[in-house]
Protein backbone atom coordinates (compact mmCIF):
# COMPACT_ATOMS: atom_id res chain seq x y z
CA UNK A 1 0.00 0.00 0.00
CA UNK A 2 1.16 3.51 -0.79
CA UNK A 3 0.25 5.70 2.17
CA UNK A 4 -0.28 9.43 1.68
CA UNK A 5 -1.07 11.70 4.62
CA UNK A 6 -2.25 15.32 4.29
CA UNK A 7 -2.27 17.19 7.62
CA UNK A 8 -3.18 20.79 8.38
CA UNK A 9 -3.52 20.51 12.16
CA UNK A 10 -1.84 18.00 14.44
CA UNK A 11 -4.23 15.70 16.24
CA UNK A 12 -3.35 17.24 19.60
CA UNK A 13 -6.72 16.79 21.17
CA UNK A 14 -6.66 13.00 20.79
CA UNK A 15 -4.66 12.83 24.05
CA UNK A 16 -7.85 13.44 25.97
CA UNK A 17 -9.45 10.23 27.08
CA UNK A 18 -12.93 9.41 25.94
CA UNK A 19 -14.05 8.89 29.52
CA UNK A 20 -13.39 12.54 30.37
CA UNK A 21 -15.57 13.68 27.51
CA UNK A 22 -18.27 11.14 28.31
CA UNK A 23 -18.42 12.40 31.87
CA UNK A 24 -20.03 15.64 30.76
CA UNK A 25 -22.62 14.00 28.51
CA UNK A 26 -25.20 13.95 31.28
CA UNK A 27 -24.69 17.62 32.08
CA UNK A 28 -27.57 20.04 31.54
CA UNK A 29 -26.97 23.38 29.83
CA UNK A 30 -29.43 26.25 29.72
CA UNK A 31 -27.66 28.01 26.87
CA UNK A 32 -25.53 27.12 23.88
CA UNK A 33 -22.80 29.34 25.33
CA UNK A 34 -22.62 27.14 28.42
CA UNK A 35 -22.26 24.06 26.26
CA UNK A 36 -19.43 25.73 24.34
CA UNK A 37 -17.73 26.60 27.61
CA UNK A 38 -17.92 22.97 28.68
CA UNK A 39 -16.46 21.79 25.37
CA UNK A 40 -13.61 24.26 25.81
CA UNK A 41 -13.02 23.24 29.43
CA UNK A 42 -12.99 19.55 28.55
CA UNK A 43 -11.01 19.58 25.31
CA UNK A 44 -8.93 22.74 25.55
CA UNK A 45 -9.08 26.12 23.88
CA UNK A 46 -7.29 24.84 20.76
CA UNK A 47 -10.35 22.83 19.68
CA UNK A 48 -13.05 25.39 20.45
CA UNK A 49 -13.16 28.95 19.14
CA UNK A 50 -15.53 31.59 20.48
CA UNK A 51 -16.05 35.24 19.62
CA UNK A 52 -13.32 36.16 22.10
CA UNK A 53 -10.66 34.18 20.22
CA UNK A 54 -8.38 35.70 17.59
CA UNK A 55 -9.21 33.07 14.98
CA UNK A 56 -13.00 33.23 15.36
CA UNK A 57 -13.70 35.92 12.76
CA UNK A 58 -11.58 34.24 10.09
CA UNK A 59 -13.19 30.90 10.82
CA UNK A 60 -16.79 32.10 10.84
CA UNK A 61 -16.21 33.84 7.47
CA UNK A 62 -14.23 31.00 5.92
CA UNK A 63 -17.12 30.07 3.62
CA UNK A 64 -16.38 31.48 0.17
CA UNK A 65 -19.23 34.01 -0.03
CA UNK A 66 -20.93 36.27 2.51
CA UNK A 67 -24.35 34.70 1.96
CA UNK A 68 -22.97 31.56 3.61
CA UNK A 69 -21.38 33.28 6.62
CA UNK A 70 -22.82 32.70 10.06
CA UNK A 71 -22.35 33.75 13.67
CA UNK A 72 -21.96 30.48 15.57
CA UNK A 73 -21.78 30.61 19.32
CA UNK A 74 -18.63 28.55 19.00
CA UNK A 75 -16.68 26.59 16.41
CA UNK A 76 -15.59 23.06 17.26
CA UNK A 77 -12.43 21.81 15.52
CA UNK A 78 -12.75 18.07 15.78
CA UNK A 79 -9.59 16.18 14.84
CA UNK A 80 -10.67 12.58 15.35
CA UNK A 81 -13.89 10.64 14.91
CA UNK A 82 -13.93 9.75 18.61
CA UNK A 83 -14.03 13.42 19.58
CA UNK A 84 -16.83 14.07 17.16
CA UNK A 85 -18.81 11.10 18.46
CA UNK A 86 -18.79 12.47 21.98
CA UNK A 87 -19.54 16.01 20.80
CA UNK A 88 -22.61 14.78 18.90
CA UNK A 89 -23.86 13.00 22.04
CA UNK A 90 -23.41 16.20 24.02
CA UNK A 91 -25.15 18.37 21.42
CA UNK A 92 -28.10 15.99 21.21
CA UNK A 93 -28.36 15.67 25.00
CA UNK A 94 -28.39 19.46 25.35
CA UNK A 95 -30.76 19.92 22.36
CA UNK A 96 -28.35 22.42 20.77
CA UNK A 97 -28.50 23.18 17.05
CA UNK A 98 -25.38 22.63 14.96
CA UNK A 99 -24.01 22.75 11.44
CA UNK A 100 -21.21 20.82 9.77
CA UNK A 101 -18.74 22.48 7.41
CA UNK A 102 -16.24 20.70 5.20
CA UNK A 103 -15.42 22.65 2.03
CA UNK A 104 -18.21 25.14 2.69
CA UNK A 105 -18.96 25.68 -1.00
CA UNK A 106 -22.74 25.95 -0.67
CA UNK A 107 -23.60 29.67 -0.95
CA UNK A 108 -26.79 29.39 1.08
CA UNK A 109 -27.13 30.81 4.58
CA UNK A 110 -27.16 28.15 7.27
CA UNK A 111 -26.16 25.23 5.05
CA UNK A 112 -22.51 25.00 6.16
CA UNK A 113 -22.54 27.55 8.96
CA UNK A 114 -24.98 28.56 11.69
CA UNK A 115 -26.22 31.44 13.79
CA UNK A 116 -26.43 30.90 17.56
CA UNK A 117 -25.40 27.26 17.46
CA UNK A 118 -22.27 25.15 17.20
CA UNK A 119 -20.35 24.97 13.93
CA UNK A 120 -18.46 21.70 13.54
CA UNK A 121 -15.45 22.42 11.34
CA UNK A 122 -14.19 19.28 9.59
CA UNK A 123 -11.01 20.79 8.16
CA UNK A 124 -8.78 18.59 10.34
CA UNK A 125 -10.06 15.36 8.77
CA UNK A 126 -7.32 15.32 6.16
CA UNK A 127 -6.44 11.66 5.82
CA UNK A 128 -5.62 10.41 2.32
CA UNK A 129 -4.44 6.80 1.94
CA UNK A 130 -4.02 5.39 -1.55
CA UNK A 131 -4.07 1.61 -1.90
CA UNK A 132 -2.63 0.74 -5.32
CA UNK A 133 -3.44 -2.95 -4.99
CA UNK A 134 -7.14 -2.35 -4.39
CA UNK A 135 -7.34 0.80 -6.58
CA UNK A 136 -9.02 2.79 -3.82
CA UNK A 137 -8.27 5.91 -1.80
CA UNK A 138 -9.52 6.62 1.72
CA UNK A 139 -10.28 10.33 1.79
CA UNK A 140 -10.98 12.47 4.86
CA UNK A 141 -14.02 14.72 4.97
CA UNK A 142 -11.88 17.83 5.46
CA UNK A 143 -10.24 17.66 2.04
CA UNK A 144 -11.16 19.53 -1.12
CA UNK A 145 -11.10 17.93 -4.54
CA UNK A 146 -8.00 19.98 -5.29
CA UNK A 147 -6.27 18.23 -2.38
CA UNK A 148 -7.41 14.83 -3.60
CA UNK A 149 -6.54 15.33 -7.26
CA UNK A 150 -3.11 16.79 -6.53
CA UNK A 151 -2.07 13.86 -4.38
CA UNK A 152 -3.57 11.12 -6.55
CA UNK A 153 -2.21 12.68 -9.74
CA UNK A 154 1.29 12.01 -8.45
CA UNK A 155 0.35 8.31 -8.46
CA UNK A 156 -1.04 8.45 -12.00
CA UNK A 157 -4.64 7.94 -10.85
CA UNK A 158 -7.77 9.96 -10.22
CA UNK A 159 -11.02 9.70 -8.25
CA UNK A 160 -14.41 10.70 -9.65
CA UNK A 161 -14.98 14.07 -8.05
CA UNK A 162 -15.72 17.75 -8.46
CA UNK A 163 -15.15 20.12 -11.35
CA UNK A 164 -13.98 23.00 -9.13
CA UNK A 165 -10.80 22.52 -7.11
CA UNK A 166 -11.90 24.18 -3.85
CA UNK A 167 -15.17 22.24 -3.50
CA UNK A 168 -15.21 19.96 -0.46
CA UNK A 169 -15.40 16.19 -0.82
CA UNK A 170 -18.48 15.47 1.37
CA UNK A 171 -20.91 18.06 0.01
CA UNK A 172 -20.30 17.00 -3.57
CA UNK A 173 -20.68 13.26 -2.93
CA UNK A 174 -23.69 13.51 -0.63
CA UNK A 175 -25.39 15.71 -3.23
CA UNK A 176 -24.64 13.13 -5.99
CA UNK A 177 -21.61 14.80 -7.60
CA UNK A 178 -21.45 15.65 -11.29
CA UNK A 179 -17.94 15.05 -12.60
CA UNK A 180 -15.89 15.29 -15.78
CA UNK A 181 -15.74 11.47 -15.52
CA UNK A 182 -19.50 10.88 -15.29
CA UNK A 183 -19.93 9.42 -18.79
CA UNK A 184 -17.18 6.91 -18.06
CA UNK A 185 -17.84 5.96 -14.44
CA UNK A 186 -21.08 7.59 -13.27
CA UNK A 187 -21.52 10.29 -10.64
CA UNK A 188 -19.14 10.81 -7.73
CA UNK A 189 -21.53 9.07 -5.34
CA UNK A 190 -21.60 6.01 -7.60
CA UNK A 191 -17.86 5.53 -7.09
CA UNK A 192 -17.86 5.39 -3.30
CA UNK A 193 -16.97 1.99 -1.84
CA UNK A 194 -17.48 2.86 1.83
CA UNK A 195 -18.50 5.76 4.05
CA UNK A 196 -17.61 6.06 7.72
CA UNK A 197 -20.56 7.76 9.42
CA UNK A 198 -21.32 9.16 12.86
CA UNK A 199 -25.01 8.69 13.64
CA UNK A 200 -27.26 10.76 15.89
CA UNK A 201 -26.61 8.49 18.90
CA UNK A 202 -22.85 9.07 18.53
CA UNK A 203 -22.09 5.61 17.18
CA UNK A 204 -19.57 5.20 14.36
CA UNK A 205 -20.59 2.84 11.55
CA UNK A 206 -19.49 1.82 8.10
CA UNK A 207 -21.94 2.10 5.23
CA UNK A 208 -21.30 0.01 2.12
CA UNK A 209 -22.96 -2.71 0.07
CA UNK A 210 -22.49 -5.28 2.87
CA UNK A 211 -22.82 -3.20 6.06
CA UNK A 212 -25.77 -0.84 6.53
CA UNK A 213 -26.49 -1.05 2.81
CA UNK A 214 -29.73 0.92 3.13
CA UNK A 215 -27.87 3.81 4.76
CA UNK A 216 -25.20 3.60 2.06
CA UNK A 217 -27.88 3.95 -0.62
CA UNK A 218 -29.54 6.87 1.18
CA UNK A 219 -26.31 8.82 1.61
CA UNK A 220 -25.80 8.83 -2.16
CA UNK A 221 -27.91 11.92 -2.79
CA UNK A 222 -29.45 12.21 0.67
CA UNK A 223 -27.33 15.15 1.85
CA UNK A 224 -26.90 15.74 5.59
CA UNK A 225 -30.10 14.00 6.70
CA UNK A 226 -28.57 10.85 8.17
CA UNK A 227 -25.27 11.57 9.91
CA UNK A 228 -21.80 13.08 9.65
CA UNK A 229 -19.51 11.31 7.20
CA UNK A 230 -15.91 11.46 8.40
CA UNK A 231 -14.23 9.63 5.52
CA UNK A 232 -14.93 8.08 2.13
CA UNK A 233 -13.31 5.13 0.37
CA UNK A 234 -13.28 5.97 -3.34
CA UNK A 235 -12.51 3.89 -6.42
CA UNK A 236 -9.53 5.24 -8.37
CA UNK A 237 -8.81 5.06 -12.10
CA UNK A 238 -5.69 5.59 -14.21
CA UNK A 239 -5.31 9.06 -15.72
CA UNK A 240 -2.47 10.74 -17.55
CA UNK A 241 -2.64 14.05 -19.39
CA UNK A 242 -5.82 15.34 -20.96
CA UNK A 243 -6.76 17.70 -23.77
CA UNK A 244 -8.96 20.55 -22.63
CA UNK A 245 -9.52 24.18 -21.91
CA UNK A 246 -12.04 27.00 -22.26
CA UNK A 247 -13.29 28.48 -25.52
CA UNK A 248 -15.00 31.86 -25.20
CA UNK A 249 -17.53 33.52 -27.49
CA UNK A 250 -19.81 36.53 -27.70
CA UNK A 251 -23.39 36.36 -26.45
CA UNK A 252 -24.58 36.92 -30.02
CA UNK A 253 -23.15 33.52 -30.95
CA UNK A 254 -25.45 31.72 -28.50
CA UNK A 255 -27.79 30.31 -31.23
CA UNK A 256 -24.80 28.70 -32.96
CA UNK A 257 -23.56 27.35 -29.65
CA UNK A 258 -26.97 25.91 -28.78
CA UNK A 259 -27.00 24.08 -32.12
CA UNK A 260 -23.48 22.76 -31.53
CA UNK A 261 -24.39 21.67 -28.00
CA UNK A 262 -27.40 19.76 -29.32
CA UNK A 263 -25.34 18.09 -32.06
CA UNK A 264 -22.61 17.12 -29.56
CA UNK A 265 -25.12 15.66 -27.09
CA UNK A 266 -27.24 13.80 -29.65
CA UNK A 267 -24.36 11.90 -31.28
CA UNK A 268 -25.51 8.26 -31.55
CA UNK A 269 -22.20 6.86 -30.26
CA UNK A 270 -21.10 9.65 -27.93
CA UNK A 271 -17.48 9.34 -26.89
CA UNK A 272 -17.47 8.84 -23.08
CA UNK A 273 -14.00 10.40 -22.79
CA UNK A 274 -15.43 13.75 -23.96
CA UNK A 275 -17.29 16.08 -21.65
CA UNK A 276 -18.21 19.76 -21.54
CA UNK A 277 -20.35 22.44 -19.98
CA UNK A 278 -21.63 25.56 -21.73
CA UNK A 279 -22.28 28.81 -19.91
CA UNK A 280 -23.58 32.22 -20.93
CA UNK A 281 -23.93 35.46 -18.96
CA UNK A 282 -26.80 37.56 -20.36
CA UNK A 283 -26.07 40.29 -17.80
CA UNK A 284 -22.40 40.78 -18.61
CA UNK A 285 -21.36 41.24 -22.24
CA UNK A 286 -17.69 41.16 -21.25
CA UNK A 287 -18.16 37.55 -20.12
CA UNK A 288 -20.32 36.48 -23.04
CA UNK A 289 -20.45 32.71 -23.49
CA UNK A 290 -17.96 29.94 -22.86
CA UNK A 291 -17.56 26.23 -23.38
CA UNK A 292 -15.29 24.36 -20.98
CA UNK A 293 -14.39 21.06 -22.64
CA UNK A 294 -12.13 18.18 -21.74
CA UNK A 295 -11.05 14.98 -23.43
CA UNK A 296 -9.71 12.48 -20.92
CA UNK A 297 -6.86 11.41 -23.19
CA UNK A 298 -3.94 13.46 -24.57
CA UNK A 299 -5.47 13.76 -28.05
CA UNK A 300 -5.63 17.09 -29.89
CA UNK A 301 -9.04 18.29 -31.12
CA UNK A 302 -10.98 15.04 -30.71
CA UNK A 303 -13.86 14.45 -33.10
CA UNK A 304 -16.44 14.50 -30.29
CA UNK A 305 -16.20 18.31 -30.14
CA UNK A 306 -16.34 18.82 -33.92
CA UNK A 307 -19.65 20.78 -33.81
CA UNK A 308 -17.82 23.61 -32.02
CA UNK A 309 -14.69 23.84 -34.15
CA UNK A 310 -16.24 25.94 -36.93
CA UNK A 311 -17.50 28.64 -34.51
CA UNK A 312 -15.10 31.55 -34.15
CA UNK A 313 -13.79 32.12 -30.63
CA UNK A 314 -12.73 35.24 -28.75
CA UNK A 315 -10.19 33.13 -26.84
CA UNK A 316 -9.16 29.48 -26.71
CA UNK A 317 -7.02 27.75 -24.05
CA UNK A 318 -7.46 24.17 -25.26
CA UNK A 319 -4.23 22.17 -25.21
CA UNK A 320 -2.75 18.98 -23.80
CA UNK A 321 -2.14 19.49 -20.07
CA UNK A 322 -2.54 17.88 -16.66
CA UNK A 323 -6.06 17.44 -15.34
CA UNK A 324 -5.46 19.81 -12.42
CA UNK A 325 -4.07 22.48 -14.77
CA UNK A 326 -7.27 22.18 -16.77
CA UNK A 327 -9.43 22.57 -13.65
CA UNK A 328 -7.43 25.58 -12.48
CA UNK A 329 -8.63 27.56 -15.50
CA UNK A 330 -12.25 27.55 -14.35
CA UNK A 331 -12.89 30.45 -11.96
CA UNK A 332 -16.07 31.40 -10.11
CA UNK A 333 -16.90 35.15 -10.38
CA UNK A 334 -15.74 37.13 -7.37
CA UNK A 335 -18.85 38.69 -5.83
CA UNK A 336 -19.71 38.67 -2.11
CA UNK A 337 -23.24 37.27 -2.41
CA UNK A 338 -24.30 34.25 -4.43
CA UNK A 339 -27.27 32.00 -5.18
CA UNK A 340 -28.09 29.31 -7.70
CA UNK A 341 -31.10 27.37 -8.93
CA UNK A 342 -31.51 24.07 -10.77
CA UNK A 343 -33.84 22.49 -13.31
CA UNK A 344 -33.59 19.62 -15.80
CA UNK A 345 -35.02 18.73 -19.20
CA UNK A 346 -34.69 16.18 -21.98
CA UNK A 347 -32.74 16.41 -25.21
CA UNK A 348 -34.92 18.31 -27.72
CA UNK A 349 -33.69 20.71 -30.42
CA UNK A 350 -36.68 23.06 -30.44
CA UNK A 351 -36.70 23.13 -26.63
CA UNK A 352 -33.00 23.98 -26.58
CA UNK A 353 -33.65 26.85 -28.98
CA UNK A 354 -36.41 28.15 -26.71
CA UNK A 355 -34.11 27.86 -23.68
CA UNK A 356 -31.61 30.03 -25.57
CA UNK A 357 -34.30 32.63 -26.24
CA UNK A 358 -35.32 32.72 -22.57
CA UNK A 359 -31.71 33.21 -21.50
CA UNK A 360 -31.37 36.38 -23.56
CA UNK A 361 -34.88 37.84 -23.18
CA UNK A 362 -36.11 36.96 -19.69
CA UNK A 363 -37.25 39.91 -17.51
CA UNK A 364 -35.04 38.40 -14.79
CA UNK A 365 -31.97 39.52 -16.73
CA UNK A 366 -32.89 43.20 -16.46
CA UNK A 367 -33.89 42.83 -12.81
CA UNK A 368 -30.46 41.47 -11.94
CA UNK A 369 -28.68 44.04 -14.10
CA UNK A 370 -30.37 46.75 -12.02
CA UNK A 371 -28.73 45.71 -8.72
CA UNK A 372 -25.17 46.59 -7.75
CA UNK A 373 -22.69 44.11 -9.28
CA UNK A 374 -25.62 42.04 -10.54
CA UNK A 375 -24.53 38.90 -12.37
CA UNK A 376 -26.38 35.99 -13.92
CA UNK A 377 -24.79 32.98 -15.60
CA UNK A 378 -26.72 30.06 -17.07
CA UNK A 379 -24.88 26.75 -17.35
CA UNK A 380 -25.97 23.80 -19.49
CA UNK A 381 -24.61 20.44 -18.34
CA UNK A 382 -25.21 17.43 -20.61
CA UNK A 383 -26.11 14.14 -18.90
CA UNK A 384 -26.15 10.91 -20.90
CA UNK A 385 -28.49 7.97 -20.43
CA UNK A 386 -25.37 5.80 -20.11
CA UNK A 387 -24.21 7.68 -17.00
CA UNK A 388 -27.60 7.12 -15.35
CA UNK A 389 -27.44 3.40 -16.13
CA UNK A 390 -23.94 3.22 -14.65
CA UNK A 391 -25.27 4.72 -11.43
CA UNK A 392 -28.08 2.21 -11.20
CA UNK A 393 -25.74 -0.75 -11.65
CA UNK A 394 -22.80 0.31 -9.47
CA UNK A 395 -22.42 -0.27 -5.72
CA UNK A 396 -26.09 -0.75 -4.97
CA UNK A 397 -27.40 2.24 -6.89
CA UNK A 398 -28.21 5.73 -5.61
CA UNK A 399 -31.23 7.58 -4.20
CA UNK A 400 -31.65 10.05 -7.08
CA UNK A 401 -34.47 8.45 -9.03
CA UNK A 402 -32.99 9.47 -12.39
CA UNK A 403 -34.61 8.57 -15.69
CA UNK A 404 -32.20 6.90 -18.13
CA UNK A 405 -32.54 9.43 -20.96
CA UNK A 406 -30.20 12.03 -22.42
CA UNK A 407 -30.90 15.24 -20.53
CA UNK A 408 -29.51 18.59 -19.48
CA UNK A 409 -29.07 19.77 -15.91
CA UNK A 410 -29.36 23.56 -16.07
CA UNK A 411 -27.90 25.76 -13.34
CA UNK A 412 -28.68 29.44 -12.86
CA UNK A 413 -25.98 31.24 -10.88
CA UNK A 414 -26.59 34.76 -9.62
CA UNK A 415 -24.25 37.15 -7.85
CA UNK A 416 -24.66 40.60 -6.30
CA UNK A 417 -23.16 42.96 -3.72
CA UNK A 418 -25.56 44.11 -1.00
CA UNK A 419 -27.83 42.19 1.44
CA UNK A 420 -30.69 44.56 0.64
CA UNK A 421 -30.89 42.93 -2.80
CA UNK A 422 -31.06 39.33 -1.53
CA UNK A 423 -34.79 38.89 -2.13
CA UNK A 424 -34.77 40.70 -5.46
CA UNK A 425 -32.05 38.49 -6.91
CA UNK A 426 -33.44 35.28 -5.45
CA UNK A 427 -36.89 36.02 -6.83
CA UNK A 428 -35.39 36.78 -10.25
CA UNK A 429 -33.66 33.39 -10.14
CA UNK A 430 -36.94 31.72 -9.24
CA UNK A 431 -38.71 33.49 -12.09
CA UNK A 432 -36.33 32.46 -14.85
CA UNK A 433 -36.37 28.87 -13.58
CA UNK A 434 -40.18 28.99 -13.80
CA UNK A 435 -39.80 30.04 -17.44
CA UNK A 436 -37.47 27.12 -18.17
CA UNK A 437 -39.84 24.68 -16.44
CA UNK A 438 -42.84 26.02 -18.36
CA UNK A 439 -41.01 25.71 -21.68
CA UNK A 440 -39.84 22.16 -21.03
CA UNK A 441 -43.25 21.10 -19.70
CA UNK A 442 -45.05 22.51 -22.74
CA UNK A 443 -42.80 20.46 -25.02
CA UNK A 444 -43.08 17.31 -22.94
CA UNK A 445 -39.41 17.44 -22.02
CA UNK A 446 -39.45 18.40 -18.35
CA UNK A 447 -37.37 16.21 -16.01
CA UNK A 448 -38.41 16.51 -12.33
CA UNK A 449 -34.91 15.83 -10.97
CA UNK A 450 -33.11 18.73 -9.27
CA UNK A 451 -29.32 18.46 -8.94
CA UNK A 452 -28.61 19.15 -5.25
CA UNK A 453 -25.20 20.69 -5.84
CA UNK A 454 -26.88 23.40 -7.97
CA UNK A 455 -30.16 23.76 -6.06
CA UNK A 456 -31.36 26.91 -4.34
CA UNK A 457 -32.16 26.88 -0.65
CA UNK A 458 -35.95 26.75 -1.13
CA UNK A 459 -36.09 24.14 -3.90
CA UNK A 460 -37.43 20.73 -2.88
CA UNK A 461 -34.41 18.84 -4.11
CA UNK A 462 -34.99 15.54 -2.35
CA UNK A 463 -38.67 15.63 -3.23
CA UNK A 464 -37.59 15.57 -6.88
CA UNK A 465 -36.20 12.05 -6.42
CA UNK A 466 -39.73 10.67 -6.64
CA UNK A 467 -42.35 9.34 -4.22
CA UNK A 468 -40.94 5.81 -4.00
CA UNK A 469 -37.39 6.93 -3.22
CA UNK A 470 -38.64 9.50 -0.68
CA UNK A 471 -40.61 6.79 1.10
CA UNK A 472 -37.50 4.63 1.28
CA UNK A 473 -35.37 7.57 2.46
CA UNK A 474 -37.81 8.24 5.32
CA UNK A 475 -37.65 4.58 6.31
CA UNK A 476 -33.86 4.80 6.45
CA UNK A 477 -34.09 8.03 8.43
CA UNK A 478 -36.44 6.47 11.03
CA UNK A 479 -34.10 3.49 11.37
CA UNK A 480 -30.82 5.38 11.85
CA UNK A 481 -32.10 8.67 13.31
CA UNK A 482 -35.41 7.86 15.02
CA UNK A 483 -35.48 11.17 16.89
CA UNK A 484 -34.84 13.13 13.67
CA UNK A 485 -31.76 14.86 15.06
CA UNK A 486 -30.35 15.66 11.63
CA UNK A 487 -33.76 16.86 10.49
CA UNK A 488 -34.28 19.34 13.36
CA UNK A 489 -31.03 20.08 15.22
CA UNK A 490 -29.20 20.52 11.90
CA UNK A 491 -31.45 23.16 10.33
CA UNK A 492 -29.40 23.78 7.19
CA UNK A 493 -29.20 21.73 4.03
CA UNK A 494 -31.80 20.11 1.80
CA UNK A 495 -34.22 18.21 4.01
CA UNK A 496 -36.69 15.41 3.59
CA UNK A 497 -40.07 17.12 3.57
Amino acid sequence: MVRLIFNTRALLSSIYSFSIIAAVISASFSTTAELCQQLEKTLGDFVVSTANDADYEALRTKNWVQTAWGTPTCIFHASAAEQLQEAVKLLVSANVSFAVRSGGHEPHHGFANIDNGVLIDMSNFTRLDYDAERSVAVVGAGLTWGDVYTQLQAQGVIAVGGRVLDVGVPGLILGSGLSWFTDLYGLACDNVVNMQVILADGSLVNANTKENADLFWALKGGGNNFGIVTEFTLTTYPLGQVWGGIKTYTEEQLPQLIDAYYEYQSAPDKDPYANLIMAVSPTNASIGALVSMVYLKPQEEPAAFAPFYSINTTSDSTAIKSFTDYLAEYAVPSVPRFDWHATSFKLDKSLYEEIGNIITSSPSVEEIKAVTAGLMAITLQPISSVSVEIGRARNGGNALGLEAVNQTWLATATGWWFPDDDHTVHDAGDAIIDQFVAASTNKGGHVPYLFMNDGSWDQDVIGSYGEENNKKLREVQRKYDPNLVFQHLVPGGFKLR
